[in-house]
C-alpha cells in the first residue's frame, strides 16, 4: 500500500540521515547529556550536510524540499535522543517565521546562516507569568525614533544559551483591545546592548538541550528588526503554532516507538523464574496494548502529516494528535520502565532517560489541557 507522503527519495534520504547520525551523534550523545549542551560543531556538520532548513529556497542555502524531508529529519533526530529537539525547533518553528513574514533584506541577512549552522535560532514567547496565555505577556517594546526599546524577561527558552538570533514576542501597544492585538515580533541578535542570558536551567530531562532565561533591559533594536507588521504577532504565532504542535506529536510518536522496541528486546532477553519475561502473560498483554496504541498513533499521525503537506486546515486534528500521542507516549514510558524492573531505574538503560524526557511533551507548544480547550471550542461546545 502506498505511503501517505513518503516516497523512495524520502527513504533514501532517511538512510543518509541515519548513517550521518550513527557516526556524528549517537556515539557522543551520552557525553552531550552530561555536558548539558549540543556542541556548535554538530550544528555546523548538520549544515554542511544540508540537514538544516532543507525546505528553504536554494538562494538562501536550502534544497527546496517538501515537508516530508523535514519529517524524516525530526524522526531520526528523536531516535538518537529527545535532547536534539532544538534542531527541529530551529528548522521547523523559528526559521519558518522569518521565511513567511520577513522582508527580503531580513531573509538575505539571516537565512543563509540558518542553513549552514553559523546562526542558531530560538523563539522567546514564555514568561515567568505567562505560558499558554500568550495575550498576557508583559515584555514591552516602546517606539523611540528609529528603534524600539525593549524591557522584559523570558524563560524556558529552548536554544537560549547558544542562540545567535532570538525571535521575540512582546507588547508594542499596552492599550490594545483585545490585548493580543498589541503583540509584535522582533528579531534580536546576540550582542545587542541590553540583551543578556540568565542561567542555563536545570531540567528533569532533555539534559543536552540548552534551555535558558533571557533578559531585556533597555534593549535597543532597530525598526528593521520588526518581523512583519506591528500588532500582528499573535496572529502569526497562532498560524505557526500548528506546525510546532505537529512536530511535538511526531517526536512523541517516535519516542513511543523507540521505547516499545527497546522493551520488547529487553523482555525477550531478561529471564525471571527460569523463563524469559516475555513469556509471562502480563508482559504479553502490556506489550500488546502498547503496540496497539503506538500503531493507532502512527496511522493517525501519518494521515495528518499528509493533510498538512497538502495545505489543509488541520488545527482540530493537530490538537487531538498533540495531546493524545504525548499522553500515550508518557503512558508507554511508565509501562516500559516497569517491564524493565529494577534495571529500568538505572541510568545506563536508555528507558530511564526516555522516562525523564517525555513528560514535557505534554506541556510545551501549549499544554494538553489547552489542546482540549481548542478541540471543544471547535466542536461548538
Amino acid at each position: 500500500m502506498q505511503h501517505p507522503y513518503l516516497t523512495d527519495d524520502h527513504r533514501e534520504f532517511r538512510r543518509t540521515v541515519k548513517k550521518f547520525l550513527d557516526k556524528e551523534a549517537s556515539p557522543f550523545y551520552d557525553q552531550w547529556e552530561e555536558e548539558r549542551l549540543i556542541p556548535r560543531s554538530f550544528w555546523r556538520r548538520m549544515g554542511k550536510m544540508g540537514f538544516l532548513c532543507p525546505h528553504l529556497s536554494e538562494m538562501y542555502g536550502g534544497s527546496e524540499t517538501d515537508w516530508g524531508y523535514s519529517v524524516v529529519l525530526i524522526e531520526e533526530l528523536e531516535r538518537v535522543g529527545s535532547g536534539l529537539v532544538g534542531i527541529g525547533l530551529h528548522n521547523e518553528i523559528v526559521v519558518p517565521y522569518l521565511e513567511a513574514y520577513g522582508t527580503e533584506e531580513q531573509k538575505q541577512k539571516w537565512l543563509p546562516g540558518c542553513t549552514d549552522g553559523s546562526i542558531i535560532t530560538a523563539i522567546a514567547m514564555t514568561e515567568p507569568g505567562a505560558g499558554s496565555d500568550l495575550a498576557n505577556i508583559r515584555t514591552f517594546a516602546q517606539e523611540e525614533g528609529d528603534s524600539f526599546i525593549i524591557n522584559g524577561q523570558k524563560t524556558f527558552i529552548t536554544n537560549g544559551i547558544q542562540a545567535d538570533l532570538i525571535l521575540l514576542a512582546c507588547k508594542t501597544d499596552l492599550t490594545a483591545s483585545p490585548a493580543h492585538n498589541g503583540i509584535s515580533l522582533f528579531l534580536v541578535e546576540e550582542g545587542t546592548e541590553g540583551f543578556s542570558r540568565g542561567r542555563k536551567l536545570n531540567k528533569i530531562g532533555l539534559h543536552s538541550q540548552d534551555t535558558a532565561e533571557l533578559f531585556f533591559e533597555d534593549c535597543r533594536v532597530h525598526k528593521d528588526n520588526l518581523l512583519g507588521d506591528a500588532g500582528k504577532g499573535f496572529y502569526y504565532m497562532m498560524e505557526k503554532l500548528q506546525q510546532e504542535r505537529l512536530i511535538v506529536a511526531i517526536s512523541a510518536q517516535v519516542a513511543a516507538e523507540e521505547m516499545l522496541r527497546m522493551t520488547v528486546d529487553y523482555v525477550k532477553s531478561r529471564k525471571a523464574f527460569g523463563k524469559p519475561v516475555s513469556k509471562f502473560q502480563n508482559s504479553q498483554f502490556k506489550i500488546a496494548e502498547m503496540a496497539t496504541e503506538v500503531e493507532l498513533g502512527r496511522a493517525f499521525l501519518d494521515q495528518l502529516i499528509a493533510g498538512h503537506m497538502r495545505g489543509e486546515e488541520v488545527t482540530q486534528k493537530v490538537s487531538m494528535a498533540k495531546w493524545w500521542i504525548t499522553d500515550m507516549a508518557k503512558k508507554t514510558a511508565g509501562e516500559c520502565l516497569q517491564l524493565h524492573g529494577g534495571y529500568g531505574y538505572m541510568e545506563e538503560y536508555e528507558i530511564a532517560r526516555r522516562y525523564r524526557d517525555i513528560p514535557v511533551s505534554g506541556i510545551y507548544a501549549g499544554t494538553n489541557e489547552i489542546m482540549k480547550v481548542i478541540i471543544a471550542k471547535n466542536m461548538g461546545l
